[in-house]
């Protein structure tokens, strides 16, 4: 611990933004330079708190080793802080600028303060690390023959076949998509995390011999049987892609659209890319978004910078606390209120609504139908003493999450078995009911944060390297 007295003589701080004003007119990433000093004045605000809750599972699925990178970085040694901190995590500038950051809400010191920046002081360890040149190829010692596939490259399915690599096996990904990166290249705009954060850690592994396949649907362009009998082991990566729907009058109406595709074309053509089908667009349009969550948010920015008229935001659940609610106590996840970059963008962010439907004209959306709720018996019935409502509206967006990991086509074909939440079922080493398949991720666990996505990655990569060591292969066993 560099200073023993660090979160008591200093407070916290956290990268200023940029200003509003001027962030949503491109979409560049939103935080302004945070200076070293400062970094190192944060790293010091790390206590001695004994047992460490931010690293345990609850607080970092990865187990990030974050006192000790702290410490590093507060004394001014940043390439060892950079060792600390890849020891557990491939890719600490995804979840830097990504990760909702459950290891600040288990912080020891967040008991009765504000807790260690951790998130911050981890993204300028690594954007560090690039800038001054200490990312290089970690080749492995030796190669072990043995082939894997990697169906999906998000950062599970990158996790995975980065670790596999390093371990010797001849790694190659598929992707359905123009470009390698699935939600992080296509889900996540581009205010959030640039592409070109993404592209120089695909360097990184191509040059330690991960070979990347795109445009190849596995299951259509490619069967999965196929691929079985071609690779040693198939890790399944594809993450959760089944979004909920809003099954009420009128959901068949132009201009309802789920929030995924409208977050990929806009990254599509922030990349310069061909977008298919009709272009949806926020610009001039009276806006709801359906659904608070992270994607909803995503959205709220998007539809900001394509120029909307206003925009709404509807949430079945009723508004958090401003503090962290009693059933959520320390180390736990808190249930409490928070705004979003974009929410400071300008948002009518409305709570405990109900959608019933639809309305419009010649097949066209104009108008959404609603009315306020309570919960009651684990159900949402209309609140008492408020009335039904209707606004007008051009564009509606169901951010809503996801169901789980879309079954026709590869799933089903291959015949694995599914667990009780309809997601991919695995044993205690990531491999479904067909041996040598393994599965890691949202397709896995249902979808998640990216931290999960990557220790499943982690953890999956570890499962094939036990059973392709142990001597296992699917080509041998192939008639």
């Amino acid at each position: 611990m560099g200073d023993p007295r660090g979160f008591v003589r200093f407070r916290r701080e956290d990268p200023v933004r940029r200003p509003v004003e001027m962030r949503v007119l491109d979409w560049k990433e939103m935080y302004e330079p945070f200076p070293e000093e400062k970094l190192i004045n944060q790293s010091g605000r790390c206590m001695d708190c004994g047992v460490p809750f931010c690293q345990s599972t609850n607080g970092c699925p990865v187990v990030n080793l974050i006192p000790e990178w702290n410490d590093l970085v507060h004394r001014g040694q940043w390439k060892e802080a950079l060792g600390v901190l890849h020891a557990t995590n491939n890719f600490p500038e995804f979840t830097g600028r990504l990760c909702p950051a459950p290891c600040e809400s288990a912080c020891v010191l967040g008991i009765n303060a504000d807790p260690v920046a951790i998130r911050t002081i981890e993204w300028n360890i690594i954007d560090r690390a690039f800038a001054e040149g200490w990312i290089d190829p970690i080749m492995p010692v030796s190669q072990t023959g043995k082939t894997v596939a990697i169906v999906g490259s998000g950062p599970a399915g990158l996790a995975a076949a980065q670790q596999l690599a390093r371990a010797g096996h001849c790694v190659t990904v598929y992707e359905k998509a123009n470009r390698i990166g699935g939600l992080l290249r296509y889900g996540i705009p581009d205010f959030k995390m640039e592409k070109w954060v993404v592209d120089r850690r695909l360097d990184q592994m191509i040059a330690e011999g991960v070979r990347f396949e795109t445009n190849v649907t596995v299951g259509v362009t490619v069967a999965g049987e196929d691929l079985t009998r071609q690779y040693d082991a198939v890790c399944l990566a594809l993450g959760a892609e089944r979004a909920r729907d809003l099954p009420v009058r009128g959901r068949e109406l132009e201009g309802i659209h789920f929030a995924m595709p409208y977050l990929v074309q806009q990254n599509q053509v922030n990349a310069g890319e061909h977008v298919v089908g009709k272009r949806i667009t926020a610009k001039d349009k009276r806006v709801v978004i359906i659904g608070g969550g992270d994607t909803g948010s995503d959205c709220l920015g998007t539809a900001r910078r394509q120029g909307c008229k206003e925009v709404f935001q509807f949430e079945l659940l009723p508004e958090p606390p401003p503090q962290r609610a009693a059933r959520t106590p320390w180390p736990m996840w808190p249930m409490q209120l928070r705004t979003s970059h974009a929410h400071e963008e300008g948002c009518d962010r409305r709570w405990s609504v109900s959608t019933t439907k639809f309305s419009g004209e010649n097949g066209r959306l104009s108008k959404l139908h609603a009315h306020r709720v309570s919960a009651e018996g684990g159900t949402f019935i209309p609140k008492a003493g408020t009335a039904a409502f209707d606004m007008d509206v051009d564009l509606v967006l169901l951010a809503m999450g996801f169901t789980g990991p879309v079954k026709d086509g590869l799933l089903d074909s291959l015949g694995i078995h599914y667990d009780a939440r309809g997601n991919v079922a695995v044993d205690h080493n990531f491999m479904t009911s067909k041996a040598g398949i393994f599965a890691a991720g949202d397709a896995r666990r249902g979808a998640s944060l990216i931290v999960w996505a990557i220790a499943e990655g982690r953890k999956a990569a570890a499962g094939i390297d036990a059973y392709l060591k142990a001597g296992h292969s699917l080509l041998a066993s192939s008639p």
